[in-house]
């Protein structure tokens, strides 16, 4: 099974002690496929430094655990546009439709409210964990 967190999932999973960190684990130890793309890389970087403030080198330890859980990071000319109110969130559409993944794992609400885009399942962090109960 192949699934796509959005940013906001990965930065919970090394931020918080949640659901999210849970996940997180379960693609460590490969019981799923996470792909990724540049777009959701690059964010990560930014809001760690950003909001966080942490430095270059905090950020690179930070990004360790998401680097190893993913599988591939796809490079992809996959556009979407117009389906959201915040284009960011159309460049998670495309990277999972670009990945074939079964799964956009997101706690974004303009993006929960589609449900599915294409064949691509959208559900929280909790309703994906619940798929491995």
């Amino acid at each position: 099974m192949i699934a796509v967190f959005d940013t906001n999932v990965l930065i919970a999973a090394i931020i918080t002690e949640g659901v999210c960190a849970k996940l997180l684990h379960r693609t460590r130890s490969r019981e799923f496929s996470l792909v990724s793309c540049p777009f959701i890389m690059t964010e990560i970087r930014r809001i760690l430094s950003k909001k966080f403030r942490l430095s270059r080198d905090e950020t690179a330890l930070a990004m360790e655990p998401i680097i190893e859980a993913i599988d591939h990071v796809i490079k992809h000319n996959v556009k979407i546009t117009d389906i959201c109110r915040d284009a960011d969130d159309d460049n998670v559409l495309a990277c999972a439709l670009a990945a074939k993944a079964a799964y956009l794992v997101t706690g974004d609400a303009d993006l929960l409210v589609l449900k599915n885009f294409r064949g691509v399942k959208i559900i929280s962090p909790r309703d994906f964990e619940a798929l491995f109960d």
